[in-house]
């Protein structure tokens, strides 16, 4: 042999290097292997093939006839074995010389098969797995069902009841392979141990005759073992599932049975959970057996339905309810519309099962709270069961005492009362399920069940929220008054860093859905709390769940108690007196609701805690129409007159207002000695300059004039008429600084020149570092955090994102500073054609 290798290589280069070097390399390269090749076979395999004949042709010796048994007992020891030449002594080429057997000699008969599976075991390695085996026995003669609670042994194993064993008959005339695929025919081949797990060697449509020996002996391995085991392939399943539904169906077994028999299929489903193929033709059983089992009165709706039908425990269920007149109600018209292959459901009515299906019911009830009667409709129900086997298919009983039941297959009216309810829970849903997917783990929290909807709340409670109500209402029995911070830090759950509307505006819905308010509510607010102030927790004496919702009536109110406080800290302290003035001016609003009027109050005690800061004001105050002047000038100098003393503060804070109207800051002292309601003259301006404030005649006097209902009405009415007005002045919807609108050239739309000019130098670059930033601030004398927030917020009302983003500095959004170079490129064109 090695002779003819070396014999092969030689010629094979010899023939490479003398084939002409014009020749195509391919083609040097073929005949340099074909001619070779060619003759080492015509003169050398020939030779060798007769010589093997030869040697070969030996009768075998008495030693050679191993019985089975034998070969499984004592395995040969290969290290022992020696060529006969070296145990003779005779040379490489000596010839075989067999002994001669006595005359009376036969030749033991041999059991090939089983000196094949000796071999077998003894070679492959043992799975410690396996069961133990038992020795092969003669082969079962027991024919058809065996059932649950008796025994049967085949290849070694004892496989238990609830299957056929025997000669598999045949289905029809076309031979071997039509065979029933259930039964397991104990006269096969089986491979002593199955290897094939993952199915590799089974079929699409598994049938135990047609299968190979490696897979019959898996497949009574998994019976064997507890038919439990899902790691086996889903094929030897269904070879089992296969006997289950003939039996159901063919062999006509007592009631009992066919319990026992549906109990065994659901059991089998649960072990491939997301195998569709296991899911769907399974599930078509169990539907078809629970009606035969239970009887369609029985039955109850399912909500899951993978196949492309409706599930026809649910047209028999259906069925009966309409045949006998009876309402459906919504856990029926769920189902209906769940299993309907036309329709789907989104991901909220997914992620948020359950609540789904709770809202569904609730709303479902409202609307029929006696359930639906659906009319009946004149086509009679038709089934046949078509075996996941193939083999066979029947005819369905969809009678109930003997009468037909109808089909509900085409009937539209339910499903459109029944799509309706679902998409409206699902939108309602929506909020909540987006919240669950950015947060799985979010079920129960606070922001979660802010944001299921009120029906759900009660029905699904968080102790997050239990426990916010309970602190909630510790505060507000204290005063009310709290840190921003530990508000925010309680809803969630971290200590904020800064505080926005968004913030604000999820904290006081979160308190209102508990029955407390939020004061200032960011969609009212003159200006929101700042990191560092307070706010104010209050009753107001059940859940609210739209704070939206305000009468034109309480806006104004809030504005006359927005300008009154301001005047009331304008001497730098608020006096018993201006409390008590503030106090009963909350009182004496008339056509407030109760919740209002808590609103309102709440608003007052934070009026008084934080002072008031007019640059906050300036811009809007500005913007105010000249004829809504005069009913705001009434209320700044009724509030001066609180406590009876006007003082020099008073005066000079009312200035400010005026200025910031655009009016002459010398009106105030003409609209002071106006404001006295009994017409006496009062000196407003000190006679003696060391005083800090003149009083007028007497505090009791002043007082009861100051105070008088009929003058604060008065203002009052003049003040509704700028309510609206007022409500956009007033308004901050961040802690943002705002100042006047220059409408130089060089400015931007919604900002002075100074933050102008800031954002315009920001944009030549594309990272700040902190020490940048507060360079370019203190050139244009603004705070660093005032500034960041003017110009972030004007970028969002401008431009839909922030300028800046701090992060270890600050980087300037591509976007924005693209779109406000151009803005400075077209403003410094207008000047150049200007001038």
């Amino acid at each position: 042999m090695k002779s003819r290798a070396t014999f092969f290589i030689v010629f094979s280069v010899v023939l490479l290097a003398v084939l002409p070097g014009s020749m195509p390399l391919d083609a040097r390269l073929f005949l340099s292997l074909v001619i070779p090749g060619l003759v080492v076979w015509l003169f050398g395999g020939n030779r060798g093939d007769r010589k093997s004949r030869r040697t070969n042709k030996r009768p075998a010796s008495a030693s050679d006839n191993l019985s089975s048994s034998t070969f499984r007992q004592r395995s040969p020891d290969r290290a022992s074995f020696k060529p006969m030449q070296e145990q003779s002594g005779e040379r490489p080429h000596s010839v075989y010389k067999r002994p001669t057997p006595p005359a009376d000699y036969r030749p033991p008969k041999q059991d090939y098969a089983a000196i094949i599976r000796a071999v077998r075991r003894s070679d492959a390695p043992q799975d410690q797995t396996h069961v133990a085996r038992k020795q092969a026995g003669p082969i079962t003669r027991h024919q058809g069902w065996v059932p649950a609670g008796e025994t049967v042994s085949v290849g070694g194993r004892d496989l238990g009841g609830m299957i056929y064993v025997g000669t598999p008959p045949s289905l029809n005339t076309y031979g071997y392979r039509d065979v029933c695929r259930a039964y397991i025919d104990p006269s096969l081949p089986v491979s002593p141990y199955g290897s094939d797990r993952d199915g590799f060697n089974l079929p699409y449509w598994p049938g135990y005759s047609a299968i190979p020996p490696n897979c019959r002996g898996t497949y009574l391995d998994w019976l064997a073992t507890g038919r439990s085991d899902p790691a086996y392939d889903p094929g030897y399943m269904f070879l089992y599932f296969y006997g289950l539904e003939r039996r159901f169906f063919l062999d006509a077994p007592p009631k009992s049975e066919k319990a026992e028999l549906l109990e065994e299929v659901r059991r089998l489903a649960l072990l491939y959970p997301e195998n569709r193929s296991v899911q769907r033709y399974l599930g078509e059983f169990i539907e078809v057996a629970e009606v035969a089992v239970f009887g369609c009165e029985n039955i109850t709706p399912s909500h899951d339905n993978p196949g492309w039908e409706l599930p026809f425990s649910l047209k028999m269920g259906l069925g009966a309810k309409i045949e006998t007149g009876k309402p459906l109600n919504s856990d029926w018209i769920l189902s209906w519309l769940v299993c309907h292959p036309e329709y789907g459901l989104r991901t909220p009515a997914k992620r948020c099962s359950e609540e789904f299906r709770v809202l569904f019911r609730l709303r479902f009830d409202d609307l029929y709270p006696d359930g639906y009667k659906a009319t009946k409709p004149r086509k009679s129900l038709d089934a046949r069961y078509r075996a996941a086997s193939g083999e066979f298919d029947v005819k369905l009983v969809t009678t109930l005492d003997g009468k037909p039941l109808p089909d509900v297959s085409n009937l539209r009216k339910p499903l459109d009362i029944a799509k309706d309810l679902a998409e409206r829970a699902m939108d309602d849903l929506d909020k909540y399920s987006r919240y669950l997917g950015r947060e799985p783990d979010g079920r129960g929290s606070l922001e979660a069940h802010a944001l299921l909807p009120a029906e759900l709340r009660p029905l699904f409670p968080s102790s997050e929220v239990e426990a916010l109500g309970l602190w909630a209402g510790e505060i507000a029995a204290a005063g009310g008054l709290v840190p921003i911070a530990d508000v925010v830090e309680r809803l969630q759950g971290r200590r904020p860093e800064k505080i926005s509307k968004r913030v604000l505006t999820s904290a006081a819905d979160a308190l209102a859905r508990l029955g407390f308010g939020l004061a200032p509510d960011p969609r009212y607010a003159l200006r929101s709390p700042k990191l560092d102030e307070p706010a104010v927790i209050f009753e107001f004496g059940g859940p609210i769940e739209s704070l939206e919702d305000v009468s034109p009536r309480y806006r104004s109110a809030l504005m006359e108690l927005a300008v009154a406080t301001f005047v009331a800290h304008a001497d730098g302290r608020v006096v018993e007196l201006e409390r008590q003035s503030l106090a009963d001016q909350v009182l004496s609003v008339e056509g407030l609701k109760d919740e209002e009027r808590a609103r309102l109050q709440a608003n007052l005690d934070w009026f008084l805690a934080v002072p008031p800061d007019l640059s906050l004001l300036r811009r809007r105050l500005k913007d105010m129409d000249e004829e809504h002047h005069a009913a705001l000038r009434a209320s700044v100098v009724s509030a001066a007159y609180a406590d009876g003393i006007v003082v020099s503060e008073e005066v000079s804070g009312i200035e400010k207002i005026y200025k910031a109207l655009g009016l002459d800051p010398a009106l105030a002292y003409s609209d002071l000695h106006a404001g006295n309601i009994d017409d006496r003259p009062k000196t407003v301006k000190a006679a003696r300059p060391a005083l800090p404030g003149e009083q007028i005649p007497t505090v009791n006097e002043m007082r009861g004039a100051a105070l008088n209902a009929s003058r604060i009405a008065k203002i009052r009415s003049d003040t509704e008429r700028v309510s609206t007005v007022l409500g956009n002045i007033f308004s901050d919807d961040e802690n943002d600084e705002d100042a006047a609108i220059s409408h130089s050239p060089s400015a931007l739309a919604g900002l002075d020149v100074k933050h102008s000019e800031l954002i315009r130098d920001l944009v030549q670059k594309t990272h700040w570092s902190d020490e940048g930033f507060q360079q370019l601030c203190e050139r244009r004398d603004l705070l660093v955090a005032g500034a960041l927030e003017a110009v972030n917020e004007w970028a969002f009302e401008a431009h839909g994102e922030a300028l800046l983003d701090e992060y270890d500095g600050y980087d300037v959004a591509p976007d924005v500073a693209q779109a406000v170079k151009a803005v400075f490129r077209e403003a410094q064109h207008a000047e150049t054609e200007t001038a």
